[in-house]
This record gives C-alpha cells, sequence and structure tokens, in this order.
C-alpha cells in the first residue's frame, strides 16, 4: 500500500473533542477493536515500513523510521494497550506530531475517516479496561461496534515519562 498524505486536513494537533454535531476521526483496527484518532492530529498513513532498532528503548517503542528526512518513532500500540504481539511486517501506522515530534503508532490495519454525530458519544465506561481507559477520551457506540477514541497526548506522553525512568 502507498503512502496516503493528510495534509488535506489542518495539520493541527488537537486532542480534545469539539462542541460540535459531529466529529472525524481515522479509525484503525488492533486485534479486531476499532479505535479511533482525531482526523486533525493526524499527519499521514504509512503501509508497512522498515524499523531501525533502538536500543535501552521502552518496550512500547518498536524502532524508528525515516519519513521524507524526519526520524520518526514507532509505537507498537498492541504492547502500549497490552495486547498481543502481531506481524510486524504487515503493520500499518497513522503518523501523529506531538509536541513538535512524529510519531508512528503501529497498527493492524487503517480504515476510514469516519464521522461521527456527537450525541452517540459516551464517557469511558467502567468496564474499558483500565490500560485503555487512560488513554482514551471516550468511545462510540457504533451498529454492533464500540469505537474507541485514543488520546494521543495520553498516550505518547506516558511513553516519555517511562523512557525518563
Amino acid at each position: 500500500m502507498s503512502d496516503v498524505d493528510m495534509n488535506d486536513f489542518d495539520n493541527v494537533a488537537n486532542d480534545g473533542l469539539n462542541k460540535t454535531e459531529s466529529e472525524e476521526f481515522v479509525t484503525a483496527n488492533i486485534d479486531g477493536q476499532l479505535f479511533g484518532i482525531p482526523v486533525l492530529s493526524v499527519q499521514d498513513v504509512l503501509g508497512p515500513q522498515t524499523l531501525a532498532n533502538i536500543p535501552l528503548a521502552p518496550p512500547e517503542v518498536a524502532g524508528s523510521l525515516n519519513l521524507r528526512g524526519r526520524i520518526v518513532t514507532a509505537i507498537d500500540l498492541r504492547k502500549r494497550l497490552g495486547m498481543e504481539p502481531a506481524d510486524r511486517e504487515k503493520s500499518m501506522s497513522i503518523v501523529v506530531d506531538h509536541h513538535g515530534e512524529l510519531y508512528s503508532l503501529l497498527i493492524d490495519e487503517v480504515g476510514e475517516v469516519l464521522r461521527v454525530p456527537m450525541e452517540n458519544y459516551e464517557r469511558n465506561p467502567t468496564t474499558l479496561d483500565p490500560r485503555w481507559r487512560d488513554v482514551s477520551q471516550g468511545i462510540f457506540r457504533l451498529d454492533g461496534q464500540l469505537l474507541v477514541i485514543l488520546q494521543v497526548q495520553r498516550l505518547l506522553d506516558i511513553i516519555k515519562v517511562a523512557a525518563a525512568a
């Protein structure tokens, strides 16, 4: 799969949900679960990439890659979310900007850009896995499926804290 340039959207990191009638999310499938990342947080969507190893990195850091001359840290979302490992050679990624640094969030499959009505938004249910609850803004109940909205800032701040320890 070729790289998809998401520059058609304003490249502004926005981790909070706006008080509008609907919101747009880039959807990702990880181990059969549907996740959403606010579209304004997304810089690029990439197919499988070759990663360079980063010695002594936290377990969630899968390596790094070169994206148009910039070094991008790749985060294994399966490990970050407490899931079983998958075949990294088939992993796709969603590139996000966090405090001026690019991160590639490794996922199983990129879905579509989905516009969901805010009336379907709910806070995290108490039954949501605590590891997910820490990095989720909330959920949307779709036709027979749960869309868990990831909050990029919380997802990556915890990685930086682990790296500093």
